[in-house]
């Protein structure tokens, strides 16, 4: 376990090192959840297109409580494992670009696990209908999960663990949802 914490600190200094000043707003920017609202109102678009009234209020409930599940059991790993974030690791003063610092404790991103959530739920749902735009998607989510090492804020194996229970809860959800949608219209039909 110790060799794979020090190879995980080695990649955060060599990954957050390649950034520059110049280009620090911009990683800001896409580590703000507020800057991808008009995103998030394109995919509501697309769900509002693809699904009637009913099951888009299932989709979307189970988006709410999949997005609340990912953080509140990221904030289980954070608090139960306590591995200190990169801008607060000793280990690493001096050697790391620190653009931007959060909590004490980062294990594992939520930003990684919300981004992917929403990204396989999605290319669950619309499946086919938006083959390119899940492609999109994942890219959307890899750079969101990247910011957080380019600021400094996690290892790239929280980015990464992030993503990986980001990707099993959607799933969990995805499927219940479909599942959920399809019960819905098959007892709509039969009405």
């Amino acid at each position: 376990m110790e060799e794979i914490i020090l190879e995980d600190k080695q990649a955060m200094i060599f990954l957050n090192n390649l950034g520059s000043s110049t280009f620090d707003p911009f990683w800001i920017l896409v580590s703000e959840k507020w800057f991808w609202i008009p995103l998030y109102v394109i995919f509501l678009y697309f769900l509002y297109k693809n699904f009637n009234k009913k099951s888009l209020f299932y989709i979307l409930l189970f988006v709410a409580l999949g997005i609340t599940a990912s953080d509140q059991v990221a904030n289980i790993f954070k608090f139960g494992f306590e591995r200190l974030r990169p801008c607060h690791d000793p280990s690493l003063e001096g050697l790391l670009r620190e653009v931007k610092c959060g909590g004490k404790f980062g294990f594992y991103s939520a930003h990684s696990s919300n981004s992917f959530f929403v990204a396989t739920y999605l290319t669950i749902l619309l499946g086919k209908k938006i083959k390119q735009l899940s492609y999109f998607l994942f890219v959307w989510a890899a750079i969101v999960a990247y910011s957080r090492v380019y600021l400094g804020m996690h290892f790239p194996g929280d980015i990464i663990i992030g993503a990986m229970m980001g990707i099993l809860l959607a799933l969990f959800f995805g499927t219940l949802a479909k599942k959920v949608i399809r019960k819905s219209e098959v007892s709509t039909h039969n009405s």
